[in-house]
């Protein structure tokens, strides 16, 4: 047991109390905004923010570009989801919880590739030499992409792209020392089947009752 508490905590013997710090904060808020996510509460965008945005940081210190731009990206797609969650109209939510459509499907494929080739070029505009963990990297990013653009449309499909990918970035940020943020993604698979399961749910209930 000693040894697997000094897997996370080793890496963090050199770092500065501010990082430390920083990451503990987003470590908290990333875990609250997933909670507010699977209860589809609208707080999941600005404690997700807050989240994001010490992210990006810390990722940047680190020199991790794919996740850093993950991260970046969350950070303004957070924005546009905390808009298209609140509208309203004859002061009810206009956005459901529902299924991918086909073409929804196709563009979320498509964004899965695209996003996969720009975190490419940023490794290599950077001069990065690509090792495994960079690759793990750029999939990832991809599948971060569009699970949270199914996310802001509320599509049941972004539970199962956080599951996939949280599941791969749990051994991926543990490898590269970065405890806190490993330990983060475990409780986000847990809290990611939840959240499917209670979104499933919803949908099933709101067929029954139409």
């Amino acid at each position: 047991m000693s040894q697997f508490f000094d897997f996370f905590l080793n890496a963090y013997k050199n770092a500065s109390i501010i990082d430390i710090t920083l990451e503990l904060i987003a470590f908290v808020f990333g875990i609250v905004s997933v909670i507010y996510a699977k209860r589809e509460n609208i707080l999941v965008y600005p404690t997700g923010i807050v989240a994001t945005v010490i992210t990006v940081y810390l990722l940047y210190k680190a020199g991790y570009l794919g996740d850093m731009m993950m991260n970046f990206y969350y950070s303004v797609m957070s924005i546009y989801g905390w808009w298209n969650w609140s509208r309203k109209k004859n002061d009810q939510y206009i956005i459901p919880i529902s299924r991918t459509t086909s073409q929804e499907k196709l563009i979320g494929f498509g964004l899965f590739l695209v996003t996969m080739s720009v975190t490419y070029l940023v490794y290599n505009a950077y001069g990065y030499t690509l090792e495994i963990p960079n690759y793990i990297d750029i999939f990832t990013s991809g599948i971060f992409f569009t699970a949270m653009w199914y996310m802001a449309t509320k599509k049941l499909e972004n539970w199962t792209l956080w599951i996939i990918a949280d599941i791969i970035t749990v051994p991926l940020y543990a490898y590269r020392g970065l405890g806190m943020l490993s330990l983060q993604y475990l409780i986000f698979t847990i809290l990611a089947i939840q959240g499917y399961k209670q979104w499933k749910k919803n949908i099933n209930n709101t067929q029954q009752t139409a």
